[in-house]
Order: structure tokens, then sequence, then C-alpha cells
């Protein structure tokens, strides 16, 4: 089993955890990567930081600025992964960003040092799945599985070609909008997440808008697996270098939520 194949085999929801990589240094963000790692995420989302990050809502714009601000280059995002992987050799490690980071120099390249680095997907918000031959053919090549969004207004039409050469997972974003500003109730992921499912083969996770334990367990008794971002990268705003202590708080919080959340439906 692959690395991501094998976190959504656990028995329990997968925790999926987001941070942006250099925020708030690239020197701070291993430490604050092993806390996520040390609080029981399941999959790390490690965001490729970029100058119109125009999915995202104000708490992961400004984590883009900072990274950006502090100097943060591409050779740093795969020099944090690299070091990753050597950490935590049965973690998975996602990149998530944008297509201009990705392909400036060429799929090729960036799937080559993807692999180098052990990364095992990638997540590239403007790359829909109609455009899936400017990456998705060369990660697919070096056993990199590309992650493709899902949104409310996917129809039955459309979500076969979003799934077709996607892998690891399926990213369900909850909400028409941009990260961390809104939640969708309940009962619309749960409905959204079962005729999903329908035609997916791969776990389904859902992710926007989730910011508490509470509402982290609750996702996590009807989907795969859960995504939370905005949450941790809040706190990286306001500890910096400090943040570890912080994000492995909460993140064990998240984590106990979400690995109970099978077990208390039942």
């Amino acid at each position: 089993m692959s690395r991501l194949s094998s976190a959504f085999a656990k028995g329990h929801a997968a925790l999926v955890c987001f941070v942006t990589g250099g925020d708030p240094t690239p020197e701070a963000t291993p430490a604050i990567l092993d806390a996520l790692v040390a609080g029981g995420a399941d999959v790390i989302e490690l965001g490729m930081p970029f100058t119109d990050p125009m999915a995202d809502g104000p708490a992961i714009q400004n984590a883009n600025l900072r990274a950006l601000a502090a100097g943060t280059k591409t050779a740093h995002i795969f020099e944090i992964a690299k070091g990753f992987r050597a950490r935590h050799p049965d973690v998975p490690l996602v990149l998530m960003g944008y297509a201009n980071p990705m392909i400036t120099r060429g799929s090729e390249w960036f799937a080559d040092a993807c692999a180098d680095a052990g990364v095992d997907g990638v997540i590239c918000v403007d790359i829909p799945s109609e455009e899936d031959p400017e990456l998705g053919p060369a990660l697919r090549a070096r056993g990199i599985s590309p992650i493709r969004l899902a949104t409310p207004t996917t129809d039955a039409a459309r979500l076969p070609a979003v799934l077709d050469g996607s892998g690891g997972f399926l990213y369900y974003v909850s909400v028409a909008g941009i990260t961390g500003k809104q939640s969708a109730a309940l009962a619309s992921i749960e409905q959204a997440v079962a005729r999903i499912k329908q035609t997916a083969t791969i776990p389904v996770a859902v992710g926007f808008g989730v910011r508490t334990p509470e509402q982290a367990g609750g996702i996590a008794a009807v989907a795969d697996g859960v995504v939370v971002g905005s949450a941790l990268v809040d706190l990286v705003a306001q500890h910096g270098a400090d943040a570890a202590a912080p994000v492995r708080e909460l993140t064990s919080a998240l984590s106990a939520a979400v690995h109970a959340a099978r077990k208390e439906l039942a």
C-alpha cells in the first residue's frame, strides 16, 4: 500500500492538516510539521507560497505573504519536504498550491523534484481536470497522486472527469467560496459525500471551514477524512516561531475527535 492508502485504511477517518511552508520562516516550518505528526495528523499538506492564492481566505493569504516576505522559495519547500520524509518515513506528505510555481520550469522538473523529496501527492488548485496534461501525467509516471478538488457545484455529469486520473483521495470543498470563512451544514456534507461515493473509488476528505474538534468529529462520522488548515495557520500567525506547541495541542484535540467519531457513531 502507498502511504496515502495506508492513512485512509486505519479503521477511522483520517485527519489531514495543512500549514503554509515557510511561515513564519523556512527554518521554523520543520518543527511545526513535526508538531502536526506528534499531535496525530494522518496526512500533512504543505502549502507552497504564492503571490495570488485565489482560493484562500485572509488567514492563508497572509501566511503566503509572510512566507514570501521571509524569502521562501520553491527550493526551500523541497528542502523542507525532504527533511520531513527523512524524519517521518511513513507519514504521507502532500504539496498544495497553484500552477505557476509547479509548472514554470516544466511538469517533468516539478515531478522529479517531488519524487526526490518523497512527496506522495499534489493538489494544484487552479489546474482543473480538463487541463490534466499540464501536470498529471508527469506526476503519475513517478507514482505521485494528483489530488483533485470537488465542490458543491460539481454535478454528476462532471464528477467522473474530476475523478479520472485522480489519486490518493478526493478533496471535497464543502462550501462555494474561499478557505476559512464559512462552514457548511453537516447534513449537506453528508448528502454530498454519499453522492460522490456512488462514483468515487478513492477516499473522500472534506475541508474548508473546519476549525474545531466538534466540527471535525461531526464530519469524520460521514467522510473518509477531514482537512483542517486555517485554524492551524492562525496559530502560526499568533505564535510565530513558537507555534509548534499550540499547533500540537490543537492537532491532538482534532485527532482525538476525528479518530473517535466512528466509534461514537457505532
